[in-house]
């Protein structure tokens, strides 16, 4: 349960979820004190707090608690057969789907980092077109949600990209279609666009605050399949403040993707990290966040060509392949490739 619920004043409820407590597991195992300090309050008005937490989740437990452990059990072929009938959304790329399993998996939480300038928006739009591609020509036929820190979202690189996939589906109706009534192609460019929900995020209170909301959200549309998420990179003087912000943040972002069949990707930049006597490029958020992601990807330039790494999956195994970022989005990589800047 959320602590957006609780029967406490609505400053209270601010404090806490700016401080990172966005859920009654949080409070569990919280002192007064600690609480107190965190929140900048008196520590009476903490116990008080926690006071209100503890006998709401005693509610919860008395309620929901044996059912919801029970319904929740799944067994080992329930799993497999789940896997095996799991969609994957295409990349565009064939070479890197092939590597991949077909694509991005639903169900999944796939990390992606890499350099500034190396693709990483680039792949981010591409797949909430692609999330879209009708059933009839092997896509999922979903929406996309699209949650941006940087303000790197291009509305007319997504306009670019899905004109691209409309002549790709009609390319594919001219060679396996026969029927010419069939070439007639129901989505437009301005559809794909319809599809994609962008949230803009400036701080790490906003960033909380929607994704709270996402399940509630994702629950009045259905039809959503696949979720973009660009990490917000703030400085924090309290590191473990951070380390439970990204913690929680985490565990719900994997609930949504187990939930409501979703592929959520998480896109990350680059930091330096002091190893063996020298730094070293690696992904941001630290060593912790690096556990929160199913699968990770990092994209990175060989010479002028781009490549993508499966640096980290339980079902595949390590491999790279090359890339382009084309005028008609991601596709295989040609001997021509230069580094080129997109729009």
């Amino acid at each position: 349960m959320e602590v957006s619920s609780l029967p406490i004043s609505a400053s209270q409820r601010g404090k806490l979820i700016s401080a990172g407590y966005t859920s009654l597991s949080s409070l569990s195992s919280v002192s007064a004190s600690h609480l107190a300090q965190d929140l900048k309050i008196s520590e009476n008005e903490a116990l008080e707090i926690l006071k209100v937490a503890s006998r709401r989740s005693g509610l919860d437990r008395i309620d929901n608690g044996a059912c919801a452990i029970v319904n929740g059990a799944q067994t080992a072929w329930d799993m497999l057969h789940e896997e095996e009938s799991s969609v994957r959304i295409t990349t565009s790329c064939s070479d890197l789907d092939d590597i991949l399993g077909g694509g991005i998996n639903c169900k999944e939480v796939t990390e992606v980092g890499g350099v500034p300038g190396i693709g990483k928006t680039q792949l981010g739009i591409q797949l909430a077109i692609n999330v879209q591609i009708p059933a009839d020509y092997g896509g999922l036929e979903g929406k996309a949600v699209y949650i941006d820190t940087e303000g790197s979202f291009m509305v007319e690189r997504a306009l670019q990209i899905a004109e691209a996939c409309v002549e790709d589906m009609q390319e594919y109706n001219s060679f396996v279609r026969k029927d010419v009534r069939a070439c007639q192609i129901r989505k437009e460019p301005k559809d794909f666009l319809d599809n994609i929900f962008y949230f803009r995020i400036c701080s790490y209170t906003e960033q909380i605050a929607v994704v709270n909301y996402l399940e509630k959200f994702i629950s009045e549309h259905k039809d959503v399949g696949i979720l973009h998420y660009f990490h917000f990179r703030q400085d924090f003087e309290d590191m473990a403040l951070r380390t439970r912000l990204l913690g929680g943040m985490a565990l719900k972002l994997m609930k949504l993707a187990k939930k409501f069949n979703l592929a959520v990707v998480l896109l990350n930049q680059v930091t330096t990290k002091y190893s063996q006597g020298s730094f070293q490029l690696t992904l941001a958020l630290g060593d912790s966040w690096s556990h929160a992601c199913t699968n990770r990807i990092i994209l990175y330039w060989n010479g002028n060509e781009r490549y993508a790494h499966i640096d980290k999956s339980p079902s595949m195994r390590s491999a790279s392949v090359p890339y382009a970022v084309a005028g008609r989005g991601i596709r295989n990589c040609a001997s021509s490739s230069k580094r080129v800047k997109m729009m």
